[in-house]
């Protein structure tokens, strides 16, 4: 007897439905096709003792199952759910009638149990989008995959809940979330607050303006200058993720397995902080079965690499590319997958290997040469794409003792919100662009429009600073977003002053 059942691929952030078809005849062999990696393979010997343990008689006879499409790549062990449906529906112990209505998606356990999956989101989004009626997949997934309106989301914990299901003997309680009220509830609250940092009024507005217009930044100064405080603080001063923005963000964690029972959706942006022991793989995605990577993982937020050059330099130099592209294309023979990549890097580094090069109370006790070693570490190229790079002085006695409140995260945010929203107005016809960072070289042009004050100067900081022409563009771009701050239409020489300012780490002498 022929029966199909319907589970999902998950490929990138996007998913592809997939049928299993599942035929029982007569003979004794067991044959599993259509691309399987070596988890879905062993699938027989979880199912044969998941049936076992709850009286399910696994046929004695031939099995054939076949993953169809065959030409798409299978991985992971959640197709045991759905590959056990179709051998029960197949031997007559399961009733075929709803398998046609509801994608099927589990791990089992030796004992029944179905255990949680990667993926559910997309997957429920796909399920939705080809047409069918419901999702049955575990409960520890149920809230996520619930994001999904207009789709009966079955959450279970043991695989005999789906078979009584299926065989319409009980019922499943469907799982809702209501998205925009749980989104709205919880966006943005139980932030780090800017109002806790102590002095660095300059550094904090250099934050501003990078948040504004989602500018890259760099943070060099000595140890317990603030760098890391303060580069933890910048989710706060950023827009609110809009739902769109969530969902796919929520999108890119579902598939890499990082989201827990409990969460919906994601409400915050993300904030990742990989160990500079980190490998280019887990930085920007891949591996035999590709994988987001920690850049993916920052989509719509911030990736702060802390000891900037203590990284190795293959590793920052494959984010070059994604830096300027705002996606990750990992290819591999059979197939080429892509993962959004738009997120604000924040970087910051000690001046010197011993940390107190040009302190102003501390000597450097580094050797000769050492400093320019050390800081080389981060190619030209790489830092061209950092649009503020920013000095820190450690904070006097009496600004750490002040009593004054600084200002609150709250009240930059809203700065940061109204230069945003003079953006998306002004590039609400071009589908790639969002804010001024993201700017193309024909819409630099077209709205950074220097005066001849401001073409002097930026002249005279050219060969000053030994400036490149993609330096060049980024000054351009900061500045843009400075008059937004400022609420200007014209781009002036005030505004070019402040942002050459905010590149006082690009001079010759840097990079490699």
């Amino acid at each position: 007897m022929l029966v199909k059942s319907f589970g999902a691929a998950v490929q990138g952030i996007d998913a592809t439905i997939i049928t299993v078809e599942v035929n029982v005849s007569s003979g004794i062999k067991f044959f599993l096709v259509g691309l399987p990696d070596n988890a879905i393979k062993e699938s027989h010997e979880r199912i044969m003792s998941a049936f076992g343990h709850k009286g399910y008689k696994f046929p004695r006879q031939q099995v054939i199952i076949n993953m169809s499409p065959a030409d798409i790549r299978k991985a992971g062990s959640s197709y045991d759910l759905p590959i056990a449906m179709g051998i029960l529906a197949a031997s007559g112990e399961l009733s075929e009638k709803l398998l046609s209505e509801y994608v099927i998606m589990g791990e089992l356990s030796l004992d029944g149990k179905v255990l949680p999956i990667k993926g559910a989101l997309p997957i429920a989004v796909k399920a939705r989008e080809a047409g069918f009626k419901g999702l049955i997949l575990p409960k520890g997934n149920a809230r996520e995959a619930a994001v999904v309106n207009k789709l009966d989301i079955l959450g279970v914990d043991d695989i005999s809940e789906v078979v009584d299901f299926l065989n319409e003997k009980a019922k499943i309680e469907t799982t809702t979330v209501n998205t925009k009220e749980d989104f709205f509830n919880h966006v943005n609250k139980d932030e780090p607050d800017f109002a806790d940092v102590k002095g660095q009024e300059s550094v904090k507005r250099a934050m501003e303006v990078a948040a504004a217009g989602g500018h890259n930044i760099i943070l060099i100064g000595p140890p317990g200058a603030g760098k890391s405080m303060m580069a933890k603080r910048i989710p706060s001063i950023l827009p609110p993720l809009s739902l769109s923005e969530a969902l796919e963000t929520t999108k890119i964690h579902s598939v890499a397995g990082k989201l827990d029972k409990t969460t919906s959706l994601l409400h915050h942006r993300p904030f990742r902080s990989p160990h500079h022991t980190i490998s280019d793989t887990a930085l920007v995605g891949g591996g035999t079965y590709p994988q987001p990577g920690e850049i993916s993982l920052s989509h719509n937020g911030v990736l702060f690499l802390d000891e900037l050059p203590e990284f190795k330099r293959s590793v920052l130099e494959v984010m070059r590319q994604p830096l300027e592209d705002r996606k990750i294309t990992i290819s591999r023979t059979s197939c080429s997958i892509e993962y959004p990549a738009s997120f604000m890097l924040v970087a910051s580094m000690n001046p010197c290997p011993c940390g107190y090069y040009n302190h102003p109370e501390r000597p450097c006790v580094c050797a000769p040469g050492a400093v320019q070693k050390y800081l080389s570490k981060i190619s030209g190229p790489l830092l061209d794409r950092i649009d503020l790079q920013i000095e820190i002085t450690p904070i006097t006695f009496g600004q750490l003792t002040n009593k004054n409140q600084a200002e609150s995260s709250d009240t930059i945010r809203q700065r940061v919100i109204n230069a945003r929203n003079i953006q998306e107005k002004r590039y609400k016809n071009y589908n790639e662009v969002h804010c001024n960072a993201q700017m193309t070289v024909k819409l630099l042009h077209k709205y950074v429009q220097p005066d001849e004050a401001g073409l002097k100067m930026l002249q005279y900081a050219m060969s000053k600073l030994h400036l490149s022409a993609r330096a060049y563009d980024r000054i351009l771009k900061v500045a843009r977003t400075i008059a937004d701050l400022n609420n200007s239409e014209r781009v002036t020489a005030e505004h070019l002053s402040e942002a050459i300012g905010y590149r006082n780490l690009d001079r010759e002498g840097w990079g490699g």
